[in-house]
């Protein structure tokens, strides 16, 4: 008897197991989910890694002075919006030529749209780098302090080599990550990062360029992180079918490279640029510094909460491209309702955290009272522009990953700067509400982009982009 009992012990808690992963599998696809948890983790700490090499910068130089802090905030500023957005949008392409290449198979391929995409990175970075050599004009045009805007300049100009290591870093990271490989890019961004603190800190303290030396070293650590990159795709034998070295054959791949990489820069650089407008419009209100600041903070929190999606962005553009490149559409939907429930899930959680920590995460930024009470009456709003820019980042990854990126580009210009930011401007300036105001015609913005996106997804049909004339395979179209 005794024995027989404990058979049965034994069993019931496989029983309950059974019973929970049915409940799971009733919601959500178990085994799809955790592959894109773990594709999405790597992919996260990758983004932080590279965003922080600028950011580190900055704070290097503004611990030498208020001219340095000022004027290196405003240079990182205008590198992000003039020159590190662009060179992210162009290398969406590679999400679709790369990730639909590799599910058909056509890997040989991958690495010509790389030497493609890498050559388009050359043209536009050599544009930007004339904007940012004489950006102390620029700025001071734009209404600038002169003096911050002259200190923004010198930074720029040293900045300028890191510019083209960052568009190649953001192409080599697009060829990695639509072959599934992301273990090595948390090695060569991590890495680098922690070099750079070293590099920074020796080259602002222990060398005569001081100021100088602060974007001197973000350009040295990312091309370290080039480099390393480079250096792994050249070396390893997993790369040996999609990397056959460079190739005559790339230049033929320039023009259909550019018709999905000028769209895709564009949807990146119009979301980016609307956040920015609203941080110019806060300075022309009444009490401008304190609004400024709170726009300032709501910013960088919506901005450093989206880190978090970028990594289900990635997955999500990657598994639709690969399924899409096999023939498989079915898959490649669901694919993406899995990325959207789990995007759910993760915005509840930041939700939270940030509905019952907003004074705390506040004083990190502010010590001021008068800031951190009003960056508690601005996070309900805050709450649901985040929700929102969950959902729309995931159908942006896979807006990528299917190649719609001139629908998207559209969507993103009608929502931001048609209804957003004129509404933004109307309930901020006119009605008096000032900084609710601002942030709530970005919700109004981003939740019909969202909606838009959703309709894109509906109606449009799910198909492979043409093939490649160099290819071996005939193009297939599939349609749902």
């Amino acid at each position: 008897m005794s024995s027989h009992g404990d058979a049965e012990t034994e069993k019931r808690p496989l029983l309950k197991n059974n019973t929970a992963e049915r409940c799971w599998s009733k919601i959500i696809d178990v085994d799809e989910a955790k592959d894109q948890i773990l594709f999405a983790l790597p992919m996260i700490l990758t983004n932080v890694a590279y965003y922080f090499i600028p950011l580190v910068s900055v704070m290097f130089a503004g611990h030498l002075g208020e001219l340095e802090l000022a004027g290196s905030n405003l240079a990182n500023s205008w590198a992000a919006v003039s020159g590190f957005a662009l060179m992210v949008g162009l290398s969406g392409a590679l999400e679709t030529l790369c990730g639909q290449g590799y599910g058909a198979k056509q890997y040989m391929m991958l690495g010509i749209y790389l030497q493609a995409s890498c050559i388009i990175t050359i043209i536009f970075a050599i544009a930007v780098s004339v904007l940012w050599w004489y950006s102390d004009i620029v700025l001071t045009l734009l209404h600038q302090d002169p003096q911050i805007s002259k200190a923004a300049g010198l930074y720029l100009k040293y900045l300028i080599p890191g510019l083209l290591a960052y568009g190649f870093l953001q192409n080599i990271l697009r060829f990695l990550q639509t072959q599934s490989v992301i273990v090595p890019l948390v090695v060569c961004s991590l890495l680098p990062l922690l070099l750079h603190i070293g590099i920074a800190y020796a080259l602002v303290h222990w060398t005569a360029l001081a100021y100088k030396g602060a974007p001197l070293a973000a350009s040295i650590s990312l091309w370290i992180s080039v480099l390393m990159l480079g250096l792994y795709v050249l070396k390893a034998k997993k790369f040996k079918d999609t990397w056959k070295g460079f190739r005559s054959e790339s230049l033929g791949h320039i023009f259909s490279n550019l018709k999905i990489a000028l769209p895709s820069a564009a949807m990146v650089c119009l979301e980016y640029w609307a956040f920015e407008i609203l941080v110019l419009l806060a300075g022309l209100m009444p009490n401008s510094e304190v609004t400024t600041s709170l726009i300032a903070m709501c910013v960088n929190t919506e901005a450093i909460a989206y880190m978090v999606a970028y990594g289900l962005s990635a997955a999500a553009s990657t598994r639709v491209s690969n399924e899409l490149g096999a023939g498989n559409p079915g898959r490649a939907k669901r694919a993406m309702t899995v990325t959207l429930k789990l995007t759910i899930l993760l915005a509840l959680c930041v939700v939270l955290a940030l509905s019952f920590g907003h004074n705390l995460w506040a004083s990190s930024f502010s010590d001021s009272p008068v800031i951190i009470n009003a960056y508690a009456t601005m996070t309900p709003f805050l709450v649901a522009s985040i929700v929102c820019d969950f959902i729309q980042g995931i159908l942006s990854g896979v807006a990528r990953g299917c190649g719609w990126q001139h629908m998207a580009m559209f969507i993103n210009l009608a929502t931001y700067y048609l209804i957003g930011m004129p509404i933004a401007a109307l309930l901020g300036f006119q009605f008096k509400l000032y900084a609710k105001g601002l942030w709530i015609g970005l919700i109004c913005g981003l939740a019909i982009q969202t909606i838009g996106l959703l309709l894109l997804t509906k109606f449009t049909k799910w198909t492979r982009i043409e093939s490649s004339p160099y290819s071996s395979q005939k193009p297939v179209e599939v349609l749902v």
